[in-house]
Protein backbone atom coordinates (compact mmCIF):
# COMPACT_ATOMS: atom_id res chain seq x y z
CA UNK A 1 0.00 0.00 0.00
CA UNK A 2 1.83 3.42 -1.21
CA UNK A 3 2.49 5.80 1.85
CA UNK A 4 0.21 9.06 1.38
CA UNK A 5 2.35 11.96 0.66
CA UNK A 6 1.78 15.25 2.34
CA UNK A 7 -0.75 17.38 1.03
CA UNK A 8 1.10 20.46 1.74
CA UNK A 9 2.79 21.63 -0.78
CA UNK A 10 6.32 23.49 -1.29
CA UNK A 11 5.13 27.37 -1.75
CA UNK A 12 3.10 27.15 1.40
CA UNK A 13 4.96 29.35 4.00
CA UNK A 14 6.02 27.06 7.32
CA UNK A 15 4.27 27.83 10.54
CA UNK A 16 7.28 28.93 12.44
CA UNK A 17 7.77 31.54 9.36
CA UNK A 18 4.62 33.35 9.74
CA UNK A 19 4.63 36.48 11.57
CA UNK A 20 3.79 36.96 15.28
CA UNK A 21 0.92 38.95 15.90
CA UNK A 22 1.27 42.77 17.29
CA UNK A 23 0.31 42.59 20.96
CA UNK A 24 -2.89 44.23 21.82
CA UNK A 25 -2.80 47.75 23.36
CA UNK A 26 -4.64 48.28 26.40
CA UNK A 27 -6.08 51.95 26.74
CA UNK A 28 -4.99 53.69 29.04
CA UNK A 29 -7.79 54.19 31.06
CA UNK A 30 -8.21 50.66 31.11
CA UNK A 31 -4.79 49.82 32.74
CA UNK A 32 -4.95 49.57 36.22
CA UNK A 33 -1.20 51.02 37.15
CA UNK A 34 -1.19 53.98 34.31
CA UNK A 35 -5.30 55.26 35.30
CA UNK A 36 -3.50 54.91 39.05
CA UNK A 37 -0.66 57.37 37.92
CA UNK A 38 -2.79 59.34 36.30
CA UNK A 39 -5.40 60.04 38.99
CA UNK A 40 -2.47 60.22 41.75
CA UNK A 41 -1.13 63.32 38.95
CA UNK A 42 -4.38 65.18 38.90
CA UNK A 43 -4.83 65.12 42.34
CA UNK A 44 -1.67 66.49 43.40
CA UNK A 45 -2.06 69.54 40.63
CA UNK A 46 -5.58 70.00 42.25
CA UNK A 47 -3.73 70.13 45.58
CA UNK A 48 -0.88 72.36 44.25
CA UNK A 49 -3.78 74.77 42.77
CA UNK A 50 -5.78 75.14 45.94
CA UNK A 51 -2.69 75.62 48.05
CA UNK A 52 -1.46 78.53 45.79
CA UNK A 53 -5.16 79.41 45.41
CA UNK A 54 -5.48 79.89 48.67
CA UNK A 55 -1.96 81.57 49.76
CA UNK A 56 -2.67 84.40 46.71
CA UNK A 57 -5.76 85.43 48.53
CA UNK A 58 -3.78 85.27 51.88
CA UNK A 59 -1.52 87.42 50.42
CA UNK A 60 -3.91 89.82 48.31
CA UNK A 61 -6.10 89.77 51.86
CA UNK A 62 -2.64 90.38 54.48
CA UNK A 63 -1.88 93.20 51.85
CA UNK A 64 -5.07 95.28 51.68
CA UNK A 65 -5.01 95.42 55.51
CA UNK A 66 -1.11 96.24 55.54
CA UNK A 67 -0.11 93.32 57.00
CA UNK A 68 3.18 91.78 55.75
CA UNK A 69 4.07 87.63 55.84
CA UNK A 70 7.46 86.54 57.27
CA UNK A 71 8.77 84.84 59.93
CA UNK A 72 11.27 88.00 61.32
CA UNK A 73 9.09 88.14 64.38
CA UNK A 74 10.84 85.35 66.01
CA UNK A 75 14.04 87.69 66.34
CA UNK A 76 12.23 90.03 68.38
CA UNK A 77 12.13 89.92 72.34
CA UNK A 78 8.95 88.35 73.43
CA UNK A 79 8.86 90.42 76.86
CA UNK A 80 6.60 88.22 78.36
CA UNK A 81 7.50 85.27 81.24
CA UNK A 82 6.45 81.44 80.85
CA UNK A 83 5.91 80.22 84.11
CA UNK A 84 7.26 77.01 83.38
CA UNK A 85 9.92 75.55 81.10
CA UNK A 86 12.40 72.88 80.77
CA UNK A 87 14.94 75.29 79.43
CA UNK A 88 16.07 79.07 80.88
CA UNK A 89 13.86 81.49 79.29
CA UNK A 90 13.25 85.69 80.17
CA UNK A 91 11.23 88.06 79.32
CA UNK A 92 14.42 89.63 77.01
CA UNK A 93 14.68 86.32 74.99
CA UNK A 94 12.92 85.95 71.51
CA UNK A 95 9.95 84.45 70.27
CA UNK A 96 11.65 81.56 68.91
CA UNK A 97 12.87 80.56 72.28
CA UNK A 98 9.48 81.23 73.66
CA UNK A 99 7.50 78.77 70.47
CA UNK A 100 10.64 76.29 71.45
CA UNK A 101 10.13 76.36 75.19
CA UNK A 102 6.48 75.58 74.19
CA UNK A 103 7.36 73.02 71.81
CA UNK A 104 9.04 71.01 74.87
CA UNK A 105 6.06 71.73 77.35
CA UNK A 106 3.78 69.71 74.85
CA UNK A 107 6.52 67.01 74.12
CA UNK A 108 6.92 67.01 77.73
CA UNK A 109 2.64 66.46 78.46
CA UNK A 110 2.73 63.75 75.16
CA UNK A 111 5.69 61.58 77.01
CA UNK A 112 4.33 61.57 80.56
CA UNK A 113 0.92 61.27 79.31
CA UNK A 114 1.21 58.62 76.85
CA UNK A 115 3.12 56.05 79.46
CA UNK A 116 0.86 56.66 82.16
CA UNK A 117 -2.05 56.16 80.14
CA UNK A 118 -0.69 52.77 78.53
CA UNK A 119 -0.02 51.51 82.15
CA UNK A 120 -3.58 52.49 83.80
CA UNK A 121 -5.22 51.53 80.70
CA UNK A 122 -3.84 47.81 80.30
CA UNK A 123 -4.37 47.80 84.28
CA UNK A 124 -8.29 48.82 83.97
CA UNK A 125 -8.82 47.02 80.61
CA UNK A 126 -7.60 43.53 82.71
CA UNK A 127 -9.32 44.71 85.69
CA UNK A 128 -12.98 45.24 83.61
CA UNK A 129 -12.56 41.20 82.73
CA UNK A 130 -12.26 40.25 86.21
CA UNK A 131 -14.33 37.51 87.77
CA UNK A 132 -14.60 39.88 91.03
CA UNK A 133 -18.47 41.24 90.12
CA UNK A 134 -17.63 44.46 92.13
CA UNK A 135 -14.12 45.67 90.52
CA UNK A 136 -15.58 44.81 86.86
CA UNK A 137 -18.90 47.16 87.78
CA UNK A 138 -16.59 49.59 89.79
CA UNK A 139 -14.47 49.48 86.47
CA UNK A 140 -17.32 49.65 83.89
CA UNK A 141 -18.81 52.78 85.47
CA UNK A 142 -16.02 54.38 85.54
CA UNK A 143 -15.28 54.06 81.88
CA UNK A 144 -19.01 55.08 81.56
CA UNK A 145 -18.71 58.32 83.40
CA UNK A 146 -15.34 59.60 82.21
CA UNK A 147 -15.99 58.71 78.36
CA UNK A 148 -19.14 60.01 78.38
CA UNK A 149 -17.96 63.45 79.98
CA UNK A 150 -16.08 66.63 77.74
CA UNK A 151 -12.64 66.24 78.34
CA UNK A 152 -12.81 70.23 78.80
CA UNK A 153 -15.10 69.45 81.79
CA UNK A 154 -12.93 66.96 83.35
CA UNK A 155 -9.78 69.49 83.35
CA UNK A 156 -11.96 71.87 85.21
CA UNK A 157 -12.84 70.14 87.58
CA UNK A 158 -9.06 68.71 88.45
CA UNK A 159 -8.11 72.56 87.98
CA UNK A 160 -10.37 73.69 90.39
CA UNK A 161 -9.82 70.49 92.79
CA UNK A 162 -5.95 71.46 93.05
CA UNK A 163 -6.46 75.13 93.67
CA UNK A 164 -8.36 74.11 96.54
CA UNK A 165 -5.87 72.01 98.45
CA UNK A 166 -4.59 73.74 101.31
CA UNK A 167 -1.30 75.94 101.03
CA UNK A 168 2.81 74.87 101.37
CA UNK A 169 2.16 75.06 105.61
CA UNK A 170 -0.36 72.42 105.46
CA UNK A 171 0.43 70.53 102.04
CA UNK A 172 -0.49 67.02 102.03
CA UNK A 173 2.36 64.69 102.96
CA UNK A 174 1.98 61.17 101.35
CA UNK A 175 5.61 60.22 100.75
CA UNK A 176 9.05 61.01 101.44
CA UNK A 177 9.99 64.39 100.48
CA UNK A 178 6.67 64.49 98.34
CA UNK A 179 4.24 66.90 99.24
CA UNK A 180 0.77 68.45 97.57
CA UNK A 181 -0.31 71.79 97.44
CA UNK A 182 -2.82 74.63 95.89
CA UNK A 183 1.37 75.23 94.39
CA UNK A 184 1.30 72.12 93.00
CA UNK A 185 3.89 69.00 94.01
CA UNK A 186 6.93 68.49 95.54
CA UNK A 187 8.74 65.93 94.37
CA UNK A 188 12.74 64.96 95.25
CA UNK A 189 14.89 65.61 91.69
CA UNK A 190 18.52 64.88 91.22
CA UNK A 191 20.55 68.20 91.03
CA UNK A 192 22.03 68.14 87.51
CA UNK A 193 26.01 68.53 87.23
CA UNK A 194 28.34 67.57 84.17
CA UNK A 195 29.47 64.52 86.40
CA UNK A 196 25.90 62.45 85.98
CA UNK A 197 26.94 61.81 81.92
CA UNK A 198 28.63 58.98 82.74
CA UNK A 199 25.61 57.55 84.29
CA UNK A 200 23.47 58.35 81.65
CA UNK A 201 26.11 57.08 79.07
CA UNK A 202 25.91 54.16 80.98
CA UNK A 203 22.19 53.59 81.63
CA UNK A 204 21.84 53.79 77.13
CA UNK A 205 24.32 51.02 77.71
CA UNK A 206 22.34 49.20 80.08
CA UNK A 207 19.25 49.48 77.63
CA UNK A 208 20.94 48.71 74.93
CA UNK A 209 22.71 45.32 76.08
CA UNK A 210 18.88 44.71 77.55
CA UNK A 211 17.26 44.75 74.11
CA UNK A 212 20.41 42.59 73.21
CA UNK A 213 19.98 40.42 75.67
CA UNK A 214 16.08 39.88 74.96
CA UNK A 215 16.88 39.04 71.30
CA UNK A 216 18.80 36.63 72.27
CA UNK A 217 17.12 34.78 74.77
CA UNK A 218 14.42 35.06 72.03
CA UNK A 219 16.69 33.19 69.81
CA UNK A 220 17.52 30.75 72.43
CA UNK A 221 14.07 30.38 73.07
CA UNK A 222 13.22 29.60 69.72
CA UNK A 223 15.85 26.99 69.15
CA UNK A 224 16.02 25.10 72.51
CA UNK A 225 12.49 25.49 73.93
CA UNK A 226 14.52 26.47 76.94
CA UNK A 227 16.29 30.45 78.12
CA UNK A 228 16.79 31.72 81.41
CA UNK A 229 14.35 35.31 82.41
CA UNK A 230 15.50 38.07 81.36
CA UNK A 231 14.53 40.51 84.14
CA UNK A 232 17.43 39.81 86.50
CA UNK A 233 20.06 40.10 83.50
CA UNK A 234 17.53 43.71 82.46
CA UNK A 235 17.65 44.90 86.00
CA UNK A 236 20.97 44.16 86.35
CA UNK A 237 22.47 46.26 83.46
CA UNK A 238 19.96 48.38 83.60
CA UNK A 239 20.35 49.23 87.05
CA UNK A 240 24.04 47.79 87.33
CA UNK A 241 25.83 50.09 84.84
CA UNK A 242 24.78 53.48 85.85
CA UNK A 243 25.90 52.12 89.56
CA UNK A 244 28.75 51.27 88.82
CA UNK A 245 29.39 54.15 86.76
CA UNK A 246 28.02 56.61 89.67
CA UNK A 247 30.83 54.86 92.22
CA UNK A 248 33.84 55.13 90.02
CA UNK A 249 33.27 58.81 90.27
CA UNK A 250 32.29 59.03 94.26
CA UNK A 251 28.91 59.08 93.87
CA UNK A 252 28.67 62.53 92.12
CA UNK A 253 24.91 62.69 92.43
CA UNK A 254 22.80 64.94 94.83
CA UNK A 255 19.73 64.32 95.69
CA UNK A 256 17.34 66.96 96.70
CA UNK A 257 14.81 67.07 98.66
CA UNK A 258 11.96 69.87 99.51
CA UNK A 259 11.81 71.43 102.32
CA UNK A 260 9.36 74.26 103.53
CA UNK A 261 11.19 77.69 104.15
CA UNK A 262 9.30 80.24 104.88
CA UNK A 263 5.64 80.09 102.66
CA UNK A 264 6.99 77.95 100.04
CA UNK A 265 9.05 74.79 99.42
CA UNK A 266 12.69 75.26 98.19
CA UNK A 267 14.60 72.16 96.71
CA UNK A 268 12.91 69.34 94.64
CA UNK A 269 11.52 69.73 91.54
CA UNK A 270 7.65 71.27 90.94
CA UNK A 271 5.14 70.10 89.17
CA UNK A 272 2.71 72.95 88.71
CA UNK A 273 -1.21 73.02 89.34
CA UNK A 274 -1.61 73.56 85.66
CA UNK A 275 0.64 70.67 84.78
CA UNK A 276 -0.83 68.31 87.40
CA UNK A 277 -4.75 69.02 86.64
CA UNK A 278 -3.66 68.83 82.89
CA UNK A 279 -2.03 65.52 83.08
CA UNK A 280 -4.46 64.17 85.97
CA UNK A 281 -7.30 64.82 83.36
CA UNK A 282 -5.70 63.42 79.87
CA UNK A 283 -4.44 59.99 81.67
CA UNK A 284 -7.98 59.54 83.54
CA UNK A 285 -9.58 60.76 80.28
CA UNK A 286 -7.95 58.86 77.64
CA UNK A 287 -7.06 56.02 79.76
CA UNK A 288 -10.74 55.02 79.95
CA UNK A 289 -10.58 54.68 76.07
CA UNK A 290 -7.63 52.66 76.68
CA UNK A 291 -9.14 50.03 78.99
CA UNK A 292 -11.69 49.39 75.99
CA UNK A 293 -9.36 48.74 73.71
CA UNK A 294 -7.55 46.31 75.74
CA UNK A 295 -10.59 44.48 77.15
CA UNK A 296 -11.69 44.05 73.33
CA UNK A 297 -8.37 42.85 72.06
CA UNK A 298 -8.38 39.98 74.79
CA UNK A 299 -11.42 39.05 74.38
CA UNK A 300 -10.17 38.46 70.53
CA UNK A 301 -8.00 35.90 71.82
CA UNK A 302 -9.31 32.31 70.56
CA UNK A 303 -10.96 30.66 73.86
CA UNK A 304 -8.84 27.49 73.22
CA UNK A 305 -5.63 29.20 73.91
CA UNK A 306 -6.84 30.28 77.42
CA UNK A 307 -7.50 26.53 77.96
CA UNK A 308 -4.68 25.56 76.44
CA UNK A 309 -2.47 27.67 79.07
CA UNK A 310 -4.49 26.47 81.71
CA UNK A 311 -3.92 22.98 81.24
CA UNK A 312 -0.18 23.79 80.91
CA UNK A 313 -0.56 24.90 84.42
CA UNK A 314 0.24 28.68 84.33
CA UNK A 315 -1.12 30.55 86.50
CA UNK A 316 -3.19 33.87 85.92
CA UNK A 317 -0.45 35.89 85.63
CA UNK A 318 1.84 34.31 83.51
CA UNK A 319 -1.29 33.31 81.17
CA UNK A 320 -2.29 37.09 80.94
CA UNK A 321 1.61 37.88 80.17
CA UNK A 322 3.22 35.07 78.09
CA UNK A 323 -0.33 34.00 75.98
CA UNK A 324 -2.91 36.35 76.09
CA UNK A 325 -1.56 39.99 75.85
CA UNK A 326 1.28 38.82 72.94
CA UNK A 327 -1.63 37.99 70.91
CA UNK A 328 -4.25 40.59 71.84
CA UNK A 329 -1.56 43.23 70.55
CA UNK A 330 -2.06 42.62 66.50
CA UNK A 331 -5.48 43.55 67.60
CA UNK A 332 -4.61 46.57 70.06
CA UNK A 333 -1.68 48.50 68.38
CA UNK A 334 -3.62 50.09 65.76
CA UNK A 335 -6.52 51.72 67.62
CA UNK A 336 -4.36 52.61 70.62
CA UNK A 337 -2.20 54.68 67.95
CA UNK A 338 -5.29 56.54 67.47
CA UNK A 339 -5.88 57.36 71.08
CA UNK A 340 -2.18 58.07 71.33
CA UNK A 341 -2.60 61.16 68.81
CA UNK A 342 -5.97 62.04 70.45
CA UNK A 343 -3.90 62.81 73.81
CA UNK A 344 -1.12 64.50 72.10
CA UNK A 345 -3.88 66.94 70.26
CA UNK A 346 -5.71 67.22 73.29
CA UNK A 347 -2.95 68.81 75.40
CA UNK A 348 -3.60 71.73 72.81
CA UNK A 349 -6.98 72.27 75.44
CA UNK A 350 -4.51 73.11 78.10
CA UNK A 351 -4.78 76.85 77.06
CA UNK A 352 -7.98 76.95 79.27
CA UNK A 353 -6.56 76.38 82.14
CA UNK A 354 -2.97 78.28 81.35
CA UNK A 355 -1.01 75.42 80.90
CA UNK A 356 2.12 77.37 79.00
CA UNK A 357 2.33 74.66 76.00
CA UNK A 358 2.79 75.45 72.27
CA UNK A 359 -0.96 76.82 71.68
CA UNK A 360 -0.96 79.00 74.43
CA UNK A 361 2.56 80.52 73.65
CA UNK A 362 1.53 80.73 70.25
CA UNK A 363 -2.06 82.55 71.10
CA UNK A 364 0.53 85.63 72.93
CA UNK A 365 2.96 85.32 70.37
CA UNK A 366 -0.48 86.08 68.26
CA UNK A 367 -1.81 88.61 69.69
CA UNK A 368 1.49 90.46 70.60
CA UNK A 369 3.28 90.25 67.27
CA UNK A 370 -0.57 90.18 64.95
CA UNK A 371 1.04 87.59 62.82
CA UNK A 372 -1.90 84.98 63.25
CA UNK A 373 -0.95 83.43 59.69
CA UNK A 374 2.15 82.21 60.78
CA UNK A 375 1.61 81.24 64.21
CA UNK A 376 -1.28 79.15 63.41
CA UNK A 377 0.87 77.20 60.46
CA UNK A 378 3.93 77.03 63.07
CA UNK A 379 1.87 74.93 65.77
CA UNK A 380 -0.31 73.23 63.05
CA UNK A 381 2.81 71.86 61.51
CA UNK A 382 4.47 71.33 64.96
CA UNK A 383 1.45 68.96 65.95
CA UNK A 384 1.70 67.44 62.42
CA UNK A 385 5.36 66.33 63.04
CA UNK A 386 4.51 64.65 66.43
CA UNK A 387 1.68 62.84 65.10
CA UNK A 388 3.08 61.31 61.93
CA UNK A 389 6.20 60.43 64.02
CA UNK A 390 4.05 58.88 67.09
CA UNK A 391 2.40 56.76 63.69
CA UNK A 392 5.76 55.80 62.09
CA UNK A 393 6.97 54.37 65.40
CA UNK A 394 3.77 53.00 66.55
CA UNK A 395 3.10 51.44 62.57
CA UNK A 396 6.98 50.26 63.28
CA UNK A 397 6.28 48.40 66.36
CA UNK A 398 2.80 46.63 64.84
CA UNK A 399 5.18 45.14 62.18
CA UNK A 400 7.01 43.85 64.70
CA UNK A 401 4.68 42.11 67.20
CA UNK A 402 2.13 40.94 63.86
CA UNK A 403 1.74 37.21 64.10
CA UNK A 404 3.61 35.87 60.90
CA UNK A 405 1.26 33.64 59.15
CA UNK A 406 3.40 30.89 57.82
Amino acid sequence: MPIAMSTLDASTPDASSRPLPEPTRTALWNDPVKRGIVLQLLLAAFVLSVIWTAYGNMRANMSARGLVFGWDYLARPANFAIGEALIPFSAQDNYGRALVVGILNTIKIAVVGIMLTTFLGIALGVMRLSSNPLLARLVSGYIEVVRNTPLLLQLFLWYAIINSLPGPRQAVHFGPGMYLSNRGMKVPWLEWSPALWPMIWALVAGIIGSIIASRMLARRRGATGEAPPLWPIATGLILGLPFLASAAQGFPATLSIPVLQGFNFSGGIELSPEFAALLTGLVLYTAAFVAEIVRGGIQSVYKGQWEAARSLGLSSGQLMRLVILPQALRVIIPPLTSQYLNLTKNSSLAVAIGYPDLVHISNTTMNQTGRAVEAILVFASIYLTISLLTSAFMNWYNARVAIMER
